[in-house]
């Protein structure tokens, strides 16, 4: 698999470059939750995320929403109201989500037999 650049410094291999785009830890949980429940608020999705930091959250949202796979929508309210949602790009990605819930669902069991889960 080559991995290396083109001429205009993008990736040449697109399972790279796919990974490059929507992998880290949640970015996958966090496109599922948007694109099967919908829209929700920063603390919803921090709820629906055990163990992830303020931090991270933020910033795979924010990278997320930089590639234009989801909008965040900030209302002028007191207290301030943020909220999530899937684009027409991100819901591109189902596909990918819908084969590796399939994926996990079918080989989960497995892993969790032999304590690796």
């Amino acid at each position: 698999m080559d991995a290396s650049l083109d001429s205009n410094g993008k990736l040449k291999c697109s399972i790279e470059y796919t990974l490059n785009k929507i992998g880290g830890k949640w970015k996958t949980v966090i496109l599922w939750h948007l694109t099967v429940d919908g829209t929700h608020r920063y603390n919803a999705l921090r709820r629906l995320l055990p163990g992830v930091s303020h931090k991270v959250l933020s910033q795979q949202l924010k990278e997320m929403e930089e590639d234009g796979f989801i909008d965040r929508t900030a209302y002028n309210t007191i207290p301030p109201k943020v909220e999530y949602s899937i684009t027409a790009s991100g819901k591109t990605l189902l596909p990918i989500l819908e084969a590796m819930h399939r994926w996990g669902t079918e080989h989960g069991s497995e892993s969790n037999e032999k304590g690796e889960l």
